[in-house]
This record gives structure tokens, sequence and C-alpha cells, in this order.
């Protein structure tokens, strides 16, 4: 029996055929553009990445050659919106959620009913990411599109849509919208009463890992799947990939580490508290049921050490050509042992949680005539992990523990980086060895609502592996600790000079 985990992101889809085992069969992949015609303003074309969505999924099942496909479910980017109408067919370009044209409807949101009312009904501090305030956006400035709307979609049940289920969407995408309350698990009467949106403009909220509906026959036939395939709820791709990595139990977090680092987990109880709150820590729905969820986030996470390769490690680029491996795998190789002389404040596109401050801005410490470039590379592993390492502690304050870290992502290939992970925060780094985590996810999704696992915590004993475990050295934590107390101070002490700036 055969399951398909579909992941549908900002940037690329990808399609994976799995058995139940977790083993890959085939795949498929596919990128499309962001489209950005102003300053703040961040769209996507729906109808194209519907279009390629097909394609990867018939490139996987072509690869795979199985036929005997029980059912498909997704993981789906976060807090983007698609007005439609009864067609399924979209009246404008998808906003994503890195589009923040809307904060003066977030605005309008806090003045209505306050920003800790918000958080404490529905798990998400007001920012203008969320798809409440674009919906508010769409009414405001385009109310003949508003008019003519069906529905207001996320991906999430745009995709189901599209395949053949009637319009859904799982709780965990639901609760990420700002209108969803938590507690009760449908949407805010409050909320939508007082923004004065009906709720008929928003699909029907059910759990993760729920039949709704089968494929469409004219789909399943361009796709090359028979009509019986089954179509089960999904989740947010940050939640399928902690499926995908294992964290169907609390004290579990998954890094993934690719242009930005995540670092996310799950927990019995909803945390609500003031230090959530405080650190931009939202708190929303898992993809197991009766669990919750929540992340950090580092804006710049491996495209800062992209920018160094393009900016200074010319030598290295060139050199590296010539031995046939990549550049970054040639300046881990040259970066010294040990803490580095340089600390980096990776803010080079403001900072991420627990700060979310949008006017820091990156900087360099500890320059001397003998600083090399192999320092400053260093200094970036270093300093990406000493503010994963913030993010840890203030997440144990707000009563959140970790103790096991499993890295996916482009950092999972290096064990330089891997190593120093575990020196820095302390705590074991795992890897895997199916890295397509969310496509994971959804299948185990998949699989478990149709019977081929018991539970989640069956289906990830059936497909999560480790493939590599790397335990901090004692010895060398001390090290990192005394530098990492610096750390902590640098950006308070640059917090005015850069708002002057």
């Amino acid at each position: 029996m055969h399951l398909i985990g579909l992941d549908v992101g900002t940037t690329g889809c990808k399609a994976v055929v799995f058995d139940e085992t977790g083993e890959i069969k085939g795949n498929g992949f596919a990128e499309y553009d962001v489209i950005c015609e102003k300053p703040g303003y961040a769209e996507q074309d729906p109808e194209k990445v519907w279009c390629l969505t097909k394609h990867v999924i018939r490139q996987a099942v072509a690869e795979s050659g199985v036929k005997d496909i029980k059912a498909l479910s997704l993981s789906v980017q976060g807090d983007a919106v698609i007005p439609v109408d009864k067609s399924i067919m979209p009246l404008h370009n998808t906003l994503l959620g890195m589009d923040y044209r809307s904060v003066p409807q977030m605005e309008y949101c806090i003045s209505l009913l306050g920003g800790r009312k918000l958080f404490d009904l529905t798990g998400m501090r007001p920012h203008p990411m969320n798809s409440l305030t674009k919906i508010l956006w769409f009414r405001d400035n385009l109310p003949g599109v508003y008019d003519r709307v069906y529905k207001f979609m996320t991906y999430a049940d745009f995709i189901l849509a599209k395949l053949g289920s009637e319009p859904v969407i799982d709780y965990t995408m639901a609760s990420r919208t700002m209108a969803f309350d938590l507690l009760r698990k449908d949407w805010s009467d409050e909320i939508l009463g007082a923004v004065g949106v009906d709720r008929n403009l928003l699909s029907r909220p059910v759990p993760s890992g729920e039949t709704v509906g089968k494929i469409s026959p004219s789909v399943a036939e361009e796709l090359g799947l028979n009509d019986r395939v089954l179509l089960i709820s999904g989740g947010h791709d940050q939640t399928c990939a902690a499926l995908g990595a294992g964290v169907v139990e609390e004290n579990i977090a998954v890094d993934s580490h690719g242009t930005a680092e995540v670092v996310s987990t799950a927990f019995y109880k909803p945390m609500l508290n003031d230090k959530m709150y405080s650190s931009f820590y939202p708190c929303y729905c898992h993809a197991k049921r009766d669990m919750y969820f929540t992340f950090s986030l580092n804006h710049i996470g491996g495209i800062l050490f992209k920018w160094y390769r393009d900016n200074l490690g010319f030598e290295e680029v060139q050199e590296a050509k010539g031995l046939g491996i990549s550049a970054y795998q040639l300046m881990e190789s040259r970066a010294p042992k040990g803490p580095s002389s340089v600390l980096i404040l990776p803010h080079f596109n403001g900072s991420g949680t627990p700060w979310c401050d949008f006017e820091s801005k990156g900087a360099i410490l500890g320059l001397t005539m003998s600083t090399t470039r192999h320092d400053i590379v260093k200094g970036i592993l270093d300093s990406l992990t000493y503010e994963l390492k913030i993010n840890l502690e203030e997440m144990t304050k707000a009563g959140i523990g970790i103790k096991e870290l499993r890295a996916v992502g482009g950092a999972a290939r290096s064990p330089f980086w891997m190593q120093i992970k575990a020196d820095i925060t302390g705590r074991s780094v795992s890897t895997l060895k199916v890295r397509e985590a969310a496509c994971l996810g959804a299948a185990m999704l998949a699989g478990t609502a149709t019977g081929i696992y018991s539970s989640l915590e069956d289906a990830a004993s059936a497909t999560v592996r480790i493939k590599d475990t790397y335990h901090p050295d004692e010895k060398v934590s001390r090290l990192y600790e005394d530098k990492f107390n610096v750390y902590k101070d640098i950006y308070n002490a640059l917090k005015d000079i850069n708002r002057r700036l």
C-alpha cells in the first residue's frame, strides 16, 4: 500500500510516493515565482501553483510505477490567502504570508479587540502575515473582488478543493489565521463579528488527518491515478515537518534550517502566557490531534552563509569548482575549531524571535588585523547557533522544555555544523534518513486516516529513522558558554545605534 505526501511551499512544490515503511518510491519537484511589485508586497499566481502541483504528482507517480496508492495528504505554506469563486477559480493572485501590506488592517484589529485579547483567543499575536488581516485588505482595497468571493482560502483548502474535496481547512491552518478560537476549535464569532467578516466566506474547519473526500475522476485521470484515492486533510508545513521528524510527543523539536531557521515543537496544554506573547511565539494546533505547536524564527539562516559566499568567498568558489565540491564544504573545512574570535549579529533582515525587531541590523564584532575570512565563516556558524540557543532558553522560560533537536534542511548535511549545534545548545542533535520531512508528515496523516497505521505514534515508529546523532562535548561546550554570555548582550547594546542608522 502506498501514500502520497505533497508539500506546497512558498517557492516550490514537491510530491513523494512512500511505501508503508517510509521508503521513497518516486518524487517530483517544481519551482515557481514570487511576485514582488512593491515593497512589502508578495503575490503568487495560484493557478500556476496548481498546475505545477499536478505536474509534480504526475512525476512522482510515474517514477514510482505503483498503482495501489491509497491516499494523499498535504503540507502547505502558512498564511497565504486566495479569494476564489464557486468553481474554485482564483479572483486575484495569492497574497503570501510574507506580504505585509495589511499593516493598517492589523492595527484596526488591535483597535477593536486589543493585541493581547487576540492572542489569548487565537494564540496568534497580531501581525500583517495573519490571514485575517489580508482578508480585510481585500475588503478595504478591492471591494469588487471581495463582493464576488465564494471563499477566502489558504493553499490547504485550495489544493484539496481542486483535487475534489468540499471546502475544508485543517485546524493547523485555520488556527494560524487569527480568526480561529484555539480552545473551541472553531471560527471565533467574537472576532469575525467585530471585524464584520461572514464565517461563510471561510472553509469548514476539520482536524488534520481526516478523510475529506475522494479525488475527482477527471483529476485522477490527469495525474495517472485511479479515482479511489482518498483525500486527507493535511497541515501547515512546520507541523507536517515536525511529524516527519517524529515530533509526536513533548520535549522534541525539529530544527528546520534552510533560507531561514525555524525551531518547532509540540505540547499538550495550550501555552498563552506572558512569555509566549512577549517573545512572539505563536500557539496553534499541531497536526497531531490534542497537541499544540509553536516555533521560533530566525529570518536569516542559511542565506547568511550564501551572503558570505557571494560577497566574500570568491576564492573558495573558484577553488571548489576545480575540486568538484561545494564552496560551503570548502569554507567549513577551513574554519577554525572551537569558538570563533568573531561574533556576528545575524540580523541582516531584522531580527526574528524573541525580539521581532524589524529595525535591527547585522554586525560583525571582534575584528582585528589578525582576523581572517575563515574566522568570519566560523563566526557565522557560531552566531546563528547562539541565536538558536537564545530561543531555546526563552521557550524554557515560557514552560516549553526541549531535550532533543532533530535537524532537517541544508544544514543537516553538515556534520561540522551539527556538532557546533550540539556543543552550543548542550543538547543531542540528530539527522534523519528521510530528509523530505514535510512530505513524510503528510503521508503519515494519510496513512493514519486510512488505517495503515493505528496512530501517528505508530506511523512515526514505522517511518521515522534517525541517521546520525551528535552529542555535546562538555569541555567544548564550556568554551562556547563564555562566548554566548557575550553574544546575549549584543542585540541590546546595538539596538539604539541601529535605530539611529
